[in-house]
């Protein structure tokens, strides 16, 4: 039987796990996304709340990651960039390597590989301590979040269907970016809303 002193203890340690539990949830589609202001590559703040009123995708990347080599070098990731930053869209890049971990970039050395690779996100998010990837429950590189215009998640998880490193896979995958971009401007919910991510585990310092 736990006397008083030891009840108290075992009540107040259930509820720090709680709260640790509650402070490492993943984000929840139809739920508000979590709010972040972090350093942009560029040296200058990049916060969600500056893109209310406009569809904004996250994308996590480990530039030395295989799954990500693949999806630009063949051109998909920058593509789908361009068609939906053209349409008004927010492409947030996200890295969350720890320093001395694999994928772990400066802000100048972002912006260097992201010219290699003919990337154009809008910005990218320099997440070294997990922050902003542990709201998210950002598991791998690529990761793929998208938040409405109202600032709610409306999808979350891979890039597409078929979770291999081979480019020849792409033109064979459902795409669920696209696919969630097409419900969105028809006015209808995210179908394929939350999908299972894959890649290269991200690098979190723990």
């Amino acid at each position: 039987m736990l006397t008083v002193p030891l009840l108290r203890r075992s009540l107040i340690g259930l509820a720090a796990f709680g709260l640790s539990l509650t402070a490492h949830a993943a984000a929840e589609i139809g739920q508000p996304a979590p709010a972040f202001t972090a350093q942009g590559a560029d040296g200058k703040p990049v916060s969600l709340a500056a893109f209310k009123g406009k569809t904004v995708v996250l994308e996590w990347t480990n530039h030395e990651c295989p799954f990500v080599v693949k999806h630009y070098e063949s051109g998909n990731i920058p593509a789908l960039q361009k068609e939906f930053t053209a349409k008004g869209a927010v492409w947030l890049q996200v890295i969350s390597s720890a320093p001395e971990k694999q994928g772990h970039v400066d802000g100048a050395s972002a912006i260097k590989i992201n010219g290699f690779r003919n990337a154009v996100p809008t910005a990218v998010v320099l997440d070294p301590d997990g922050k902003v990837g542990k709201a998210y429950g950002a598991q791998t590189t690529p990761h793929l979040y998208i938040v409405d215009p109202t600032g709610v998640l409306v999808y979350k998880g891979g890039i597409d269907s078929i979770p291999s490193a081979n480019k020849g896979d792409i033109a064979k995958a459902d795409n669920y970016v696209k696919l969630a971009f097409a419900d969105l401007a028809a006015g209808r919910k995210v179908a394929h809303a939350s999908t299972k991510p894959y890649g290269c585990s991200i690098k979190y310092a723990d």
